[in-house]
């Protein structure tokens, strides 16, 4: 069994834990929503990006790791065209050595206005 990190974001309003942990291992799935409301935050792939990365800090730290223990990194976009935007933004995030990534391009994703979904996995310790 695995145990549901308590984070400092605001609770899915679906069946979701946000960010799971067994020993060492945390997963999280995050998406650009405002970490007091929930709400989607509008705006641009830049803008979607560093409010999703900055959730997925949160998670990760609340997890008692940083974001130099994420390993892996999966990204949902709806447009190839937002690779560019989410790139800068992701650079300005994470530093070498970058995680392992894989980027996917999906025809939507759940909420609407939402451009962008990243799950990553961390090893802590």
């Amino acid at each position: 069994m695995f145990d549901v990190v308590q984070t400092p974001l605001a609770a899915s309003k679906g069946p979701i834990s946000g960010t799971v942990r067994k020993g060492g291992l945390v997963l999280t799935a995050q998406i650009p929503k405002d970490p007091e409301t929930g709400a989607i935050v509008p705006g641009d792939i830049e803008v979607q990006t560093r409010r999703t990365l900055a959730n997925l800090k949160l998670a990760i730290e609340a997890a008692g790791g940083t974001l130099a223990d994420v390993m892996m990194v999966q990204v949902f976009l709806i447009d190839a065209a937002d690779a560019a935007g989410m790139n800068r933004v992701y650079a300005e995030t994470f530093s070498a050595p970058f995680p392992c990534r894989a980027t996917v391009v999906v025809k939507e994703l759940l909420a609407p206005g939402m451009r962008i979904e990243i799950i990553a996995q961390a090893q802590l310790g």
